[in-house]
């Protein structure tokens, strides 16, 4: 089978280009519609004028003719110089100077109950002519008057089309004109945003894209532009870090594991393998907790659905507290019924980071707090140890931040607990914090309480 042809018309690439074309298009439909309504009336309105006079004048010498006043050569009124009274055998009897000497304007006689009848003719000794004939009276032999004008060169020639025609092209380039100066105008803003963005690397995201004046489309475009750079640059700062700090936490595990190997292979008669294997084992581990805690890190940042059923806080710390068996004693003050939505591993992780990390500071005792108030679940988590100096309260959150008290009381952390902490708090919409207290540390966590139980244990009562 042979596929059929397709004509496509090629498009312009650029938008102004193809503004301009879209408003040459619709003036030329516009202005062409427009010029042949006009050429129209004005045809019309010259064809009227022209009978109107002729009418006028034939129905003055018909009058005449009855009453038997004309005179042998007619005078001319006005524009109307071709004026004929020829009789019924359709000889000339009365004629005015300019058709004395021409054949009869036309044999064309209007009936009797008719008297008036428009006639155009073109002669060869006069040229055409537009002309009323009117019936002196009934009879039969009845002279009939005819008065004409030569046809107006309005209506005789094209003058008057290509004038409308000159128009419509004159007015179509000026739209075409103003389209494409408007056009480059409104995009002179987007082509200074193009180039700025060409500019932008990812190795530097520092640039930002100018903003046009006023508040309209392309100013929002602008705005939203700029925000995403800031976003852009925020989180490509955030990964450098995140790299750097890795690697660094990364390294030092590394060469020790490093050192250890070499040093077996090169002294194996002064080195325990066991020692040896037990040590890399160790090192191993720790590398593997960092890892674990980068990719958990990688997940919350990515944004993932935190879903889940309500659980209750109350049952969840005490189990907690219950794996936690040993060391500093831990207090818990909770009020029963306090629920929460959200993954019960997740807020898990998070309670046991932070009763851990208290009761590394702590001294005597890690109290822990239930409560409910505005819809709010806050659990609070306090030490009796050194406490956490104000300007420090935000750092801990931050990845791989380790205070020199928490390096000393326990070298094998990964220093990512707080930040994991944290980004879980946030995932369901709700926050970590140090806050103030009288001795020691106080970590706030803050949830959505949920109701979905109470209403349900309500529901069974009544």
């Amino acid at each position: 089978m042979r596929k059929a042809l397709t004509l496509r018309i090629p498009r312009p690439v650029s938008i102004r280009a193809r503004y301009t074309v879209a408003a040459v298009v619709t003036s030329l439909v516009v202005l062409v519609s427009l010029g042949v309504c006009l050429d129209a009336v004005i045809r019309y309105k010259a064809v009227v004028d022209t009978f109107e006079a002729t009418k006028s004048v034939a129905s003055q010498w018909s009058a005449a003719a009855r009453a038997g006043h004309v005179p042998r050569v007619i005078p001319a009124v006005g524009p109307v110089d071709l004026i004929q009274v020829v009789d019924d055998h359709g000889r000339v009897t009365h004629a005015s100077e300019a058709a004395r000497d021409a054949e009869p304007l036309s044999s064309v006689r209007p009936p009797a109950e008719d008297r008036f009848t428009e006639v155009t003719v073109c002669p060869a000794a006069i040229g055409c002519v537009m002309a009323m004939a009117i019936r002196v009276t009934p009879a039969m032999d009845s002279p009939v008057v005819y008065a004409g004008l030569r046809t107006p060169a309005v209506l005789a020639s094209g003058h008057l089309e290509a004038a409308i025609g000159g128009g419509v092209l004159l007015l179509t380039a000026l739209a075409a004109w103003v389209a494409w100066v408007l056009v480059g105008r409104t995009l002179t803003p987007v082509a200074a945003i193009r180039a700025r963005m060409a500019q932008i690397t990812g190795s530097d995201l520092s640039l930002r894209v100018p903003v046009p004046p006023g508040e309209d489309e392309l100013a929002l475009l602008a705005h939203t532009a700029n925000e995403t750079l800031d976003r852009l640059e925020d989180a490509l700062s955030h990964q450098r870090r995140f790299a750097s700090d890795a690697s660094h936490e990364l390294r030092t595990p590394i060469a020790g594991l490093r050192l250890r190997l070499e040093e077996a292979l090169l002294h194996p008669s002064e080195v325990d393998p066991r020692d040896s294997i037990t040590a890399a084992l160790a090192t191993v581990d720790h590398m593997e907790a960092v890892v674990d805690d980068l990719l958990v890190l990688a997940r919350l940042r990515a944004g993932d659905t935190v879903s889940g059923e309500p659980f209750d806080l109350a049952t969840l710390i005490a189990e907690v507290v219950g794996d936690l068996a040993g060391g500093v004693p831990v207090r818990v003050n909770v009020l029963d019924h306090v629920h929460v939505r959200g993954s019960r591993v997740q807020v898990s992780r998070v309670l046991r980071n932070l009763i851990v990390n208290a009761r590394r500071h702590a001294e005597c005792q890690v109290t822990v707090t239930v409560d409910e108030r505005d819809g709010v679940a806050k659990v609070e988590v306090a030490d009796d140890g050194a406490g956490i100096a104000p300007g420090d309260r935000e750092r801990v959150f931050q990845r791989f931040v380790r205070l020199a008290d928490g390096r000393r009381r326990d070298p094998g952390g990964t220093g990512l607990g707080l930040a994991i902490s944290r980004e879980i708090a946030e995932a369901h919409g709700g926050s970590l914090r140090v806050e103030d207290s009288a001795r020691g540390a106080r970590f706030v966590l803050r949830l959505d309480a949920a109701y979905v139980a109470a209403d349900m244990s309500a529901s069974l009562a009544s």
